[in-house]
C-alpha cells in the first residue's frame, strides 16, 4: 500500500510526547502501513537527523517529516523552518501535525512552507483516520520528490 517503486516510504516523526509517538505508531501499524517510521524526540534531534550528523551518519532520508510544533530544544518552528531554507532538504515534505489549533500557529507554519497543517485528534480512532488519510495523500496521491 504506502510504497513508492516497491519500497517503503521513510517517515520522520518528530514528537516529544511518547504517548503520541506511541499513538502515531499504533496508527500505522493498525493501517497496515508499510513505511518505515523513525521517532526523534526534540528539534536539534530532528535536524541532526535530517543532516545526518553525528549518530544519525547513516541515517535514511526521510521522505515525509510529521512535525510537532511545541519541541524541546529547538521548537518546531524552527526546524520547519531550516528544513526549508536548507536546498538539501527543502524538497521534504514537511505536515505539522500538532495539538494547536491556534491561527498564528497555522498562519506561520504555511509562512515557513509547511505542506499541510492538520490537529491531532485526541480521539484514537479519528487519529487513526487522520494517519490513514496523511499517507493515502502523501504516498498514493502525490508524487514525492526523487530520492537526493
Amino acid at each position: 500500500m504506502s510504497t513508492r517503486d516497491g519500497l517503503p516510504i521513510e517517515v520522520l516523526l518528530v514528537e516529544d510526547d511518547p504517548g503520541d509517538a506511541l499513538m502515531t505508531q499504533e496508527a500505522f501499524e493498525h493501517n497496515k502501513v508499510n513505511n518505515r517510521l523513525t521517532v526523534v524526540a526534540d528539534g536539534a534531534e530532528a535536524l541532526a537527523y535530517l543532516r545526518r550528523e553525528g549518530e544519525y551518519a547513516d541515517a535514511a532520508r526521510p521522505d515525509l517529516v510529521l512535525l510537532d510544533l511545541n519541541l524541546p530544544r529547538r521548537d518546531g518552528r524552527e526546524v520547519l523552518a531550516s528544513i526549508k531554507e536548507d536546498p538539501a532538504l527543502r524538497s521534504i515534505p514537511v505536515v505539522v501535525l500538532t495539538t494547536s489549533q491556534a491561527d498564528e500557529d497555522i498562519v506561520r507554519s504555511y509562512q515557513l512552507h509547511a505542506n499541510a497543517y492538520v490537529t491531532k485528534p485526541v480521539d484514537f480512532e479519528r487519529f487513526i483516520e487522520v494517519v490513514r488519510q496523511i499517507d493515502e495523500f502523501f504516498v498514493s496521491v502525490v508524487k514525492l520528490p526523487p530520492k537526493a
